[in-house]
């Protein structure tokens, strides 16, 4: 990278860059990998501009600022007490020191299958506020993540914040990843669940989302659909386990074997038997 960097301090700063070509950056834990292997470009940090790292309750719906690091939300007690499956998450990525610099709004903009903020975010159904000159507008994440690195983010804008509904109090959260090693993973199967019980311990509402199975991260209606009405029981997780299979379309590369991911993809569901 051998353009010019620049730190706006609004907004009304940042645009004219984004729109002459420059890259927004935050924590850079990713762009600046990227830009190892693409021609010189201009940067335009993020870090100056006030309220893009806010976490706070408004409207009903957690709002995570696109800036806010991984370390920082990890800690914060909304996320911890209102979306523990984020908080697993966040605390088994990367390093502490990749935790330190990268950021929300970086992580999803990554659009990587295997990102392990994501596959929570879908299964808590976040939506993704996006913010430009021409005003602000917000996207269900799913229809934000187009494939593989690429999102709906238009030429100029940024994404300014996540918003997430909370799931009622005792709904059950869950986030799982198997990678090749314990710690500092890239995921080679994640699964995220939100599911809602009655009092009888039947399923109201589940909602499952599962990473590096395909292209993008997936939910599993079928799969969803199967658990409403049903305890969650070592035979109805198998089940939920073989109809995610069927939902997924896992690739080999360096990581893994399509089969290997397909057998994981079965066998995550039973990890919600732990107490």
């Amino acid at each position: 990278m051998n353009g010019q960097v620049f730190r706006p301090d609004c907004p009304e700063a940042l645009w004219p860059l984004l729109e002459a070509g420059a890259r927004p950056m935050a924590g850079g834990t990713d762009l600046l990998v990227r830009l190892r292997r693409q021609p010189p470009c201009d940067v335009a940090l993020l870090e100056g501009i006030p309220g893009l790292d806010g976490v706070g309750l408004a409207d009903g719906q957690l709002r995570l600022g696109a800036t806010a690091t991984h370390a920082r939300l990890l800690a914060h007690p909304l996320v911890r007490e209102r979306l523990p499956a984020l908080a697993r998450a966040l605390a088994v990525l990367g390093s502490p020191l990749v935790r330190n610099m990268g950021t929300l709004g970086g992580n999803i903009a990554t659009a990587s299958p295997a990102g392990d903020t994501l596959p929570p975010l879908y299964a808590l159904e976040a939506t993704v506020e996006l913010a430009s000159r021409r005003g602000t507008r917000r996207l269900p994440l799913a229809d934000f993540i187009l494939g593989p690195g690429c999102t709906a983010l238009a030429r100029g804008e940024i994404v300014t914040a996540v918003l997430v509904p909370p799931p009622p109090p005792d709904a059950l959260q869950h986030f799982e990843k198997v990678g090749r090693r314990d710690a500092l993973a890239v995921a080679v199967a994640s699964l995220a669940a939100v599911i809602v019980r009655d009092e009888a311990g039947q399923v109201t509402e589940a909602r499952l989302a599962v990473g590096s199975l395909g292209p993008t991260v997936t939910r599993c209606p079928q799969a969803e659909a199967y658990l409403l009405g049903r305890g969650l029981d070592r035979e109805t997780l198998a089940t939920v386990g073989r109809r995610i299979r069927e939902a997924v379309s896992p690739i080999d590369d360096i990581r893994a074997t399509a089969a290997y991911r397909l057998r994981l993809a079965g066998n995550l569901p039973l990890r919600l038997l732990r107490p």
